[in-house]
């Protein structure tokens, strides 16, 4: 089996109908946010709004940062099978997620200093007017948080391809494995979670301003809608963090700390229980949404320990869909 077909296959299983499901509708919420955003501009051109244009250019960060969302989908799909790709194109669709992230500090950032500003320099507040354009913004956000919040992951299975060995005739030899998928479990799909979190960014800043403008209104807090700006910020920034550690954790590769690690680990452990052998190489990382690829080296005494025998013992564990495993035999 070639080892270019590799990426054909994660392509198979990895880009579900779940997948497809997430392109469809964060390309829908794009196009909410994006008419959203052309009804509150030309509004608060035609009515002289400040509050209207402000929102409305608002709402065009996040239409580019869900197109971006959008687009790493086509993208990975579109070069799911180049096989220039050794591991397919699932990491487009991360980095997209962490572009988004550096997004959205951009827009903290931007949330602190305009509220900073606002403390320092007060300015008068049309609340009735912004009122109405935090209502539309929170209930435009709400329509696209149900619609990105109704893309289910599921469960996929695929067939296995064929394994291979060959021996170096230097002491040691090598297993190439591409074996059986079946994820069980919940797939976590980071780049719909980054259009997610704009989103829900929005909706939570649209929430405190909200409050904000009844506590000015009511009370003549205004104060208070700068302060909220504040809140908003922080929280804004906290979720981007989170969202940056995640994508960027796998983009780095650092998987080194998964469980899937010593798991293998224990594989081994086992198989050598009873001879002079050791594991002295492990690399694992992640090349699907809950799929992993790993490179090991065994040094052994015992030479009915091969690859192959190695290989079979991994099958336990579906999720690692690529092996590369070298023997090392001491004579």
């Amino acid at each position: 089996m070639r080892d270019t077909e590799l990426s054909e296959w994660i392509h198979d299983h990895v880009f579900d109908e779940g997948s497809q499901q997430a392109e469809t509708r964060t390309r829908l919420v794009m196009w909410i946010t994006l008419a959203t955003m052309v009804i509150e501009i030309t509004a608060g051109w035609w009515f002289n709004s400040m509050a209207l244009l402000a929102d409305g250019w608002h709402m065009s960060s996040h239409a580019v940062a869900i197109g971006l969302s959008a687009f790493a989908y086509a993208a990975a799909r579109r070069y799911a099978k180049d096989p220039r790709f050794a591991f397919g194109t699932w990491k487009i669709e991360v980095l997209a997620g962490f572009a988004s992230g550096v997004f959205l500090v951009g827009v903290a950032g931007l949330m602190i200093f305009g509220s900073v500003e606002r403390l320092l320099t007060p300015e008068p507040i049309h609340y009735r007017e912004a009122l109405i354009v935090a209502a539309l913004g929170l209930g435009v956000n709400l329509i696209c948080a149900f619609i990105l919040g109704g893309v289910h992951d599921h469960d996929h299975a695929g067939h296995g391809h064929h394994h291979h060995g060959h021996d170096h005739g230097h002491g040691h030899q090598h297993g190439h494995d591409h074996h059986h998928h079946a994820d069980h479990g919940h797939q976590h799909d980071l780049n719909l979670k980054s259009a997610y979190v704009h989103v829900l960014a929005d909706a939570a800043t649209s929430v405190l301003a909200i409050l904000a403008l009844i506590g000015g209104w009511m009370y003549g807090w205004s104060w208070l809608d700068p302060v909220m700006g504040l809140v908003g910020a922080v929280l804004v920034a906290v979720w981007a963090k989170g969202l940056v550690i995640e994508t960027g954790k796998v983009l780095l590769d650092r998987e080194m700390d998964h469980p899937v690690v010593e798991e293998i680990r224990e594989v081994i452990a086992e198989l050598a229980a009873h001879e002079d052998s050791h594991l002295t190489d492990l690399h694992v990382w992640r090349v699907g949404k809950a799929v992993y690829s790993c490179a090991l080296t065994v040094v052994t005494r015992d030479e009915a320990l091969t690859p192959a025998l190695i290989r079979e013992a991994l099958k336990v564990h579906e999720e690692i869909v690529h092996a590369t495993i070298e023997v090392h035999y001491i004579r």
